[in-house]
């Protein structure tokens, strides 16, 4: 089964809701942690609506599994990333006016910033993945980036009206696996996931880890952080 690593970004986005303490992201880590992830995903972005630095500084000190750090390709994040030394960083698109990552980074569109970016990461230890739809152009501009891992969007799979749509995005999703790891990239899928079309993405062989936030802070709000991360868990089995 693919590992599960659990995005926390919405339990900051109802602290920042009221600009207080509560609930603290740092304390939902190590609930995640308990309950059988085996990482945390914070997206530190650059209006800071939900993570703060402060967060990803003390998650650093505090995650025992690993620490996954979403950030935009921009010197001022590259700067955090490299001062704070999350175990992974992950490169994703960003827009002030988006409510949520809305699609891939499109390497193409400037491919020597990117293939910069992650040479100045990688230069420093650290393990760099890129956010990227299932498309087989972008796969081949992220392998050519020197990037360790891609993260195929799943979000079109997710909002699929019907079953023929949802058939075609799984298969575009299985082949981008496919031919990522021929070209020696790892793999890892995410967005959009929730309790009833996470399984068959989870059957996809190839795929090694699962990244899944919205959903599982959402049913934990009814049964609790542990229970909700158990229960996506067992149906990634």
């Amino acid at each position: 089964m693919p590992r599960l690593n659990v995005n926390i970004d919405h339990v900051a986005t109802v602290r920042q809701s009221r600009r207080g303490a509560e609930p603290d992201p740092v304390l939902v880590a190590y609930l995640v942690e308990l309950a059988g992830a085996e990482g945390v995903v914070v997206h530190l972005r650059e209006d800071r609506r939900h993570i703060q630095d402060r967060d990803v500084r003390i998650l650093k000190q505090t995650v025992k599994t690993k620490l996954n750090m979403e950030m935009a390709p921009t010197e001022e994040m590259v700067a955090i990333a490299i001062d704070i030394r999350p175990d992974m960083v992950t490169l994703v698109p960003e827009k002030r006016e988006e409510i949520t990552t809305e699609g891939g980074l499109n390497i193409l569109a400037d491919p020597e910033t990117i293939v910069g970016v992650v040479n100045i990461i990688k230069k420093k230890g650290l393990f760099v993945s890129i956010f990227i739809d299932p498309d087989w152009e972008q796969i081949k501009a992220a392998k050519n980036t020197g990037a360790d891992m891609v993260e195929i969007h799943t979000g079109s799979y997710a909002e699929a009206k019907n079953v023929g749509e949802k058939m075609e995005e799984l298969k575009k999703i299985e082949n981008s696996v496919g031919v990522s790891q021929k070209l020696g990239l790892r793999v890892s899928a995410g967005h959009g996931l929730n309790y009833i079309n996470v399984t068959r993405i989870s059957q996809i062989r190839g795929i090694e880890e699962l990244n899944i936030g919205h959903s599982i802070i959402s049913r934990s709000v009814i049964v609790g952080i542990e229970k909700a991360v158990k229960e996506m868990l067992e149906l990634c089995k």
